[in-house]
């Protein structure tokens, strides 16, 4: 088995190639729709790519949100991008320089063909800062293939038949793309790769963090199989389960080709494709699938499959069979889905009479299948088209499969190739000179080992490692930096602010808050235990001055604590119990020390 990654993370800065924010829009609605329908156009070569063929036969229509907040003229594409986002650009080449990579004398930006909705350009923006760097890992060195500066693409909002919706908040936030050579050797082996790469990354501080903010796309390739990829997994835990059920895919699809190589006595499958209407066959059907087709003005289109009898129904991966396999082909086209004869029918309500007409029709054998779609002719004929053209490719396809959360995959489109790629001619190249590598050097954060070394050293291990991997890293070295003790700063960010946001309450300005919080118990003016009571006050909008004087959280000690603790006789419980939010019991226990000498 060969396995090589792809890591996407995004980068905290401003997009990449305008000045609008990066933060994603919540619950809010857009300022604009736009309307926009996408077509193919020729590659640098004077190729048209495979892909963009296949989408501009679905005919779709995209409709994007814009939001005055986050978007300009640039992501609705409507003026030229502005030149590269240089912060951008340094953070990408601080990461090369961390994985030890070479750089490119220039960076080029070019256009990748994608004509999915997911820009409303028809391309995304793409440019290879750097090659040749190399990974130490427990398994040996995984080389990595080049380093790349991309755009993010709009987020998908929802599909319907022919119209998609996309939120262009995103589209345009700046991305790393992580590309390794096929070094990595076993699931266990990947997880640890990603996982280095991960740790890199975050101790730049300068990556976005947060759900949806890094995903991994896992090239597998196994002996008499092919490469594929698999795009979008989010979750480090899943890479194990999506190596384990593409290896069982495609050793199951070698086994399925095997064995109609033997039915069909042939080392090639050859037969014509012929869609046949069986409309007719449902005039007075129970099924309530085919009648909701029917009363859509819908039909029943099938074609039949010679030799194909009891290999739909192969299991090759976990709750997936082959005929899920031609399905997700056939949803291409806009389908829902495929009705085949492996499955039980009678799930579906078919008759025994339907069933019989269905055979008759199609002229099936008892060594065949058939395959059924409930649509408008002409996208059942696409449909069936692609179940025809996959049927008759023997094993495993090179191609790209999307990651289910379940840790299975399903099929999205061919293996691009050089045929989407031409180079933007709007945007100049970019020297990378002495002076652009001096400025990146001087900004550059200290490495992963170091960070850790260093938080090891002012917190214990059990937080070193949750601040490690926190998105509030920067904001928690902000604040150390200042002068505020480490530990209550990480217990803070980590604890309590997850504390009271799960009661449903959330700040505007959490640093200006957090700093007001911390100066006040280092100057001694409240108690540890006010912490959360007043963070939960400054979200309602009042003031840390007022806080104080109106909830009585100011911190208690000298002569007055003195006095507390002489009225309640020096009983630490007592006083806790009554002063816990004003009172640091390490004050009372030395009171209570000095008392008894």
């Amino acid at each position: 088995m060969k396995i090589g990654i792809e890591i996407h993370q995004r980068l905290d800065c401003k997009k990449l190639f305008c000045r609008c924010d990066s933060n994603p829009v919540n619950n809010k609605s857009p300022d604009i729709i736009l309307k926009r329908k996408l077509h193919p156009v020729l590659s640098e070569l004077g190729e048209t790519d495979l892909i963009s063929k296949k989408e501009a036969e679905k005919q779709n229509e995209f409709l994007y949100q814009y939001f005055n907040s986050s978007n300009c003229l640039v992501e609705a594409d409507e003026e030229p991008p502005n030149p590269i986002n240089p912060n951008a650009l340094k953070i990408a080449c601080e990461i090369s320089m961390q994985l030890e990579c070479f750089f490119f004398d220039e960076i080029h930006t070019m256009r990748k063909i994608v004509i999915d909705g997911s820009n409303t350009s028809g391309f995304q923006r793409t440019a290879m800062v750097s090659f040749g760097g190399k990974l130490k890992t427990s398994r040996g060195i995984v080389r990595i293939t080049s380093i790349a500066l991309e755009e993010e693409s709009a987020g998908i909002v929802e599909k319907s038949k022919g119209v998609s919706t996309y939120k262009l908040d995103r589209l345009g936030i700046p991305l790393v793309e992580i590309t390794t050579e096929p070094h990595i050797v076993d699931e266990k082996h990947l997880k640890e790769t990603a996982q280095l790469i991960g740790n890199i990354l975050r101790a730049t501080g300068k990556v976005a963090r947060g759900i949806g903010t890094i995903r991994q796309d896992v090239n597998i390739s196994i002996e008499k199989g092919e490469r594929i990829e698999i795009k979008g997994a989010q979750d480090l835990s899943i890479l194990n389960t999506l190596v384990q059920n593409e290896n069982k895919r495609q050793l199951g699809l070698i086994q399925i080709s095997n064995e109609l190589k033997r039915r069909f006595k042939s080392e090639k499958i050859s037969f014509d494709f012929e869609m046949f209407d069986l409309t007719f066959v449902f005039g007075n059907t129970s099924s309530k699938i085919i009648s909701k087709g029917l009363s859509n003005n819908e039909g029943v289109f099938g074609i039949k499959l010679p030799n194909y009898s009891g290999i739909l129904g192969i299991e090759i991966q976990n709750g997936k069979r082959y005929g899920t396999e031609l399905s997700d082909y056939a949803k291409q086209s806009g389908v829902k889905g495929i009705i085949h004869s492996d499955e039980d029918l009678s799930k579906y309500q078919f008759s025994k009479e339907e069933i019989e007409s269905i055979n008759k029709k199609l002229k099936t054998g008892k060594n065949d299948a058939f395959v059924l779609v409930v649509s408008k002719k002409e996208t059942a004929f696409l449909a069936l088209r692609n179940v025809y053209e996959r049927s008759l490719i023997l094993g495993v396809l090179k191609e790209t499969r999307k990651a289910n959360p379940d840790g299975t995959t399903s099929y999205l489109r061919p293996i691009s190739g050089g045929a989407r790629m031409y180079p933007e001619t709007d945007i100049p190249p970019i020297v990378l000179d002495t002076h652009f590598f001096d400025s990146v050097k001087k900004e550059m954060s200290v490495s992963f080992d170091e960070q850790k070394k260093y938080l090891e050293s002012i917190l214990n291990k059990e937080m070193a490692q949750i601040i490690l991997k926190s998105k509030n890293l920067s904001l928690f070295e902000k604040f150390v930096s200042k002068g505020y003790e480490p530990m209550l700063v990480a217990i803070t960010l980590e604890n309590i602010i997850t504390s009271v946001r799960r009661q449903g309450i959330d700040f505007l300005d959490l640093e200006d808050v957090l700093d007001a919080i911390f100066s006040g118990y280092k100057n001694e003016k409240i108690a540890k235990s006010a912490i959360e009571p007043i963070l939960i006050e400054f979200a309602k909008g009042s003031t840390f001055a007022k806080i104080l004087k109106e909830k009585k959280l100011g911190r208690i000690k000298g002569k007055k604590l003195e006095k507390i603790s002489k009225e309640l006789n020096y009983d630490i419980k007592e006083i806790m119990k009554k002063y816990r939010l004003n009172i640091e019991p390490d004050d009372v226990v030395k009171l209570i020390k000095n008392h008894k000498n």
